[in-house]
């Protein structure tokens, strides 16, 4: 994922900017009155925005129990960014100068809009709800980033539970595990119910009806209007999930000797925390990418990824992305944790890119790394003359994940493996399996994020779901979309939901990562097509300079564009899961064969 700061600072006022410009002064006058406004806004938020990143980046890399310096450095530089950005004569300009946003250039129109939409969140006119939510946001992060897992009463890293997970055949040791990863819910309730309800109230200053619609606008959509395209994307892939389902059902009884067949999924038989990835159920003969990569060290991971970029036309990475960041796994001697979710920083909104992570020599931190340093060389691609500061960002914010998850999925085709010496490129390989091993991470992930993730924000800030309602919800949602129930009974002394980092601190915009599957396979299907002329499903992009300079030509705008036109210029069509159910389409024969004669419990239609 990329790391998305949230915009919750502000420093000085402008006091030495002019007059408003006068209805009479012609247009020119009133853009360079603007640009001036936009410049001196510009310096002053670039400075606090990495002031922001590095205290937070310091937060995420060395917590230590009960040490508050971290917290205090990230309250005190979160305060002054949202003191600037929610400023009352920062608003106050903004709008006016929208008001002759005909007589402007659009370039400028758009910084403008970013700023207004920055300063929502931290509006100057309820500066004490901004102070206490970003206190209320910190204790959050060192409470779930600290958090001390165990099992059996032995301390145990999120990585170690993945694990299990991931490979145990042990049904109670997979139950203590999943458990384990749900504790930490817990102490997070109360920290959950007030983070909604100040965010919500903060957005509230500006007009917006809460927290979820004022992330959706960024879309430039109303929240219906998001919570329509969700749910039609769940729909278009329901009835592919729905054979997917049964057939786990099935198989994972098998599995475990289970006595009967469940109707539901139990949490824990899935091969991860909360049921969005069973890639793991599948392993494809000839692509065993773990045993090629068990004796690699992490920094190999890294540095194979950055020599992608380069083979397709990108700039080596800066010394110091290496010097910086944080890719690797903390000493088992450590006095201090760390924050293991793999995120990619734009720190200064320049040139000091950062990643986080605990890189490891798998399979699945393979692909982690492609798609992480996808989001740097997007990073990297827009940070040009032509777009300003305000402006760096992607396209939409799916538009970021789309970039990295195209990359990870390219990366682990055969014919890219092949080249990289990763598998024998003679050797036979069952591509019905590999495929089955695909859909059970891109399609089962849609119902997961545009489905329980999305409805159940929706219904935390847009609907104010109560405090003692919020397990009965998530599991309620993960039945309905995933088919999944959990394995004990899990009553409202759990919060579930929060056991997942973005409930938390990347809220109410999960949709992106289902946006981004979506354009993922429009972006992937038309280099396959088009560029590279190869099967979508055994490509090859590696030393490309064709795709690298379409891939160029997508991320250097950043922001600075319409992302509808842009999409539509790049591969010729609005958002569409189309080429998503046809690169899939050839599993639907194999599963429906696989899974005559079985009982399906998931209803036909959603």
């Amino acid at each position: 994922m990329k790391k998305l700061i949230a915009f919750f600072v502000v420093p000085f006022l402008f006091l030495g900017c002019k007059e408003e410009p006068k209805k009479e002064e012609n247009n020119d006058a009133i853009k360079s009155e603007a640009q001036a406004f936009l410049d001196e806004y510009t310096k002053t938020y670039v400075k606090l925005y990495y002031d922001s990143s590095l205290a937070e980046w310091d937060a995420n890399t060395h917590i230590v129990a009960g040490d508050t310096t971290n917290a205090h450095n990230v309250q005190k530089a979160n305060e002054a960014f949202a003191k600037f950005t929610g400023s009352t004569e920062v608003i106050e300009k903004t709008r006016k100068f929208l008001e002759d946003k005909d007589k402007l250039d659009i370039t400028q129109v758009r910084q403008l809009n970013t700023i207004l939409y920055s300063a929502a969140n931290n509006p100057e006119t309820v500066s004490d709800l901004v102070s206490k939510r970003i206190t209320a946001e910190n204790a959050q992060n060192e409470m779930l980033f600290g958090y001390d897992f165990k099992v059996d009463g032995k301390s145990v890293s999120t990585g170690d539970i993945d694990e299990v997970l991931r490979t145990s055949n042990d049904e109670k040791v997979r139950l203590k595990n999943w458990e384990s990863s749900k504790a930490v819910g817990q102490p997070l309730k109360n920290g959950l119910e007030n983070l909604r309800n100040l965010r919500n109230e903060t957005v509230g200053a500006l007009g917006y009806d809460d927290y979820f619609s004022y992330q959706v606008s960024d879309y430039g959509m109303t929240r219906q209007e998001m919570l329509d395209e969700m749910n039609k994307m769940v729909k278009e892939v329901w009835p592919l999930y729905r054979e997917l389902h049964t057939w786990a059902r099935y198989e994972l009884a098998k599995k475990y000797n289970a006595k009967e067949v469940p109707e539901y999924l139990p949490a824990h038989w899935l091969p991860n925390r909360w049921g969005q990835d069973w890639s793991a159920l599948v392993n494809v003969e000839g692509l065993d990418i773990d045993a090629a990569l068990k004796d690699k060290q992490p920094e190999w991971i890294v540095k194979e990824g950055e020599k992608f970029y380069v083979s397709i036309g990108f700039e080596p990475l800066p010394t110091s992305f290496y010097e910086k960041s944080s890719m690797y796994p903390l000493p088992a001697d450590a006095d201090f944790k760390k924050n293991n979710h793999a995120s990619a920083w734009h720190m200064d909104l320049e040139n000091d890119l950062r990643c986080l992570m605990s890189v490891e020599p798998t399979a699945e931190y393979y692909e982690t790394i492609h798609h992480e340093l996808g989001h740097i060389y997007y990073y990297q691609a827009y940070t040009n003359p032509n777009v300003p500061p305000l402006l760096r960002g992607g396209a939409n914010r799916g538009f970021h994940e789309a970039i990295g998850s195209l990359l990870g999925l390219a990366a682990m085709q055969k014919p890219f493996l092949a080249e990289k010496g990763l598998v024998d490129a003679n050797v036979k390989i069952d591509e019905t399996q590999n495929l089955l091993k695909e859909a059970l991470n891109y399609v089962v992930f849609l119902p997961f994020s545009a489905g329980v993730m999305t409805e159940f924000e929706n219904s935390l800030y847009a609907e104010n779901l109560p405090k003692d309602q919020f397990n009965k919800k998530w599991w309620e949602l993960a039945k309905k979309y995933q088919g999944m129930v959990p394995p004990t009974d899990r009553g409202e002394e759990f919060n579930d939901a929060a056991s997942k980092t973005h409930i938390n601190n990347d809220a109410a915009q999960y949709y992106d990562y289902a946006i981004s599957y979506i354009l993922l396979f429009q972006i992937h299907d038309h280099i396959s097509k088009n560029i590279l002329k190869q099967d979508p499903h055994a490509t090859n992009y590696y030393g490309s300079k064709e795709v690298g300079t379409f891939l160029k030509d997508v991320l250097k705008t950043g922001a600075n564009n319409d992302w509808r036109e842009l999409l539509k210029e790049s591969v010729g069509s609005g958002m569409s899961a189309k080429p998503m159910l046809d690169y899939f389409q050839p599993l639907m024969a194999y599963l429906k064969e696989q899974n005559k004669g079985r009982t399906y419990t998931l209803p036909e239609n959603l």
